[in-house]
């Protein structure tokens, strides 16, 4: 179908994404943790599209179980009828039909529950998983921005006002930039590992949970880029 392959997310791009901004951050900063970070956000491509694919996968024992439910339920309404059937040209004995309808019907509720429960437990096992998978996106997502806290702009070239416990600043303008903007795309990235989940898994809680993380990413992603647009700024002049 023309156009398709931009209507769906696709995990194998997605991963290799990934894979290609852990290799740009490998090649410019081989010592940075970052490194590190992108590593395992790798790892985590990987692990997330095979979880992604058991969630999407239907749970046959529990719909074979939902349907010989449906099927007993059924079975005990005919046989309650059946029961009482009048012989051709007999009149209905409708005081045991009632009766036995009556005692029938305390079979068929708890049939009938048994049914439902276990028709959700399928949708609830798919988004325990589904939330599972997402905290753990939404911790990497705090991780990245606990690696961008002390790249602050403002101290280039400034270690006078350093205290013994200051970070080390050792990155110049350009490659202070660099490395924001790489956070800025690993934040990005993993909002879309989030998404994946949902695309075949349409269950209003996990879009919620999957909403939350994108709106984590997006206002990480703002403080980084106000950093940035600081540095932009303080090089704007030099360049002139």
């Amino acid at each position: 179908m023309p156009g398709s392959a931009f209507r769906r997310l696709d995990p194998d791009r997605v991963i290799g994404t990934v894979a290609r901004l852990r290799d740009r951050i490998r090649e410019r900063f081989p010592a940075a943790s970052l490194g590190d970070l992108a590593d395992e956000l790798v790892l985590a491509a990987r692990e997330h599209r095979a979880r992604t694919e058991q969630i999407r996968r239907a749970n046959m024992p529990l719909r074979w179980l939902c349907a010989a439910l449906v099927i007993a339920a059924a079975t005990a309404l005919a046989w309650a009828i059946e029961s009482v059937h009048p012989r051709l040209g007999d009149a209905w004995p409708w005081p045991e039909v009632l009766q036995s309808l009556e005692s029938s019907l305390g079979a068929l509720f708890f049939l009938g529950a048994g049914g439902v429960f276990v028709m959700t437990l399928e949708s609830r096992g798919r988004r325990r998983r589904c939330l599972d998978a997402l905290h753990e996106l939404r911790a990497m997502a705090h991780i990245v921005d606990m690696h961008q806290l002390t790249k602050d702009p403002e101290r280039i070239g400034d270690p006078s006002r350093n205290t013994p416990s200051s970070p080390e600043r050792d990155l110049d303008a350009f490659a202070l930039a660099r490395y924001l903007d790489y956070c800025s795309e690993l934040l990005s990235l993993i909002g879309k590992l989030a998404a994946l989940y949902v695309q075949g898994f349409p269950d209003a809680t996990a879009v919620a949970a999957v909403d939350d993380i994108e709106d984590l990413t997006n206002g990480l992603s703002r403080k980084i880029w106000q950093k940035i647009a600081f540095l932009d700024a303080r090089e704007a002049p030099s360049a002139r």
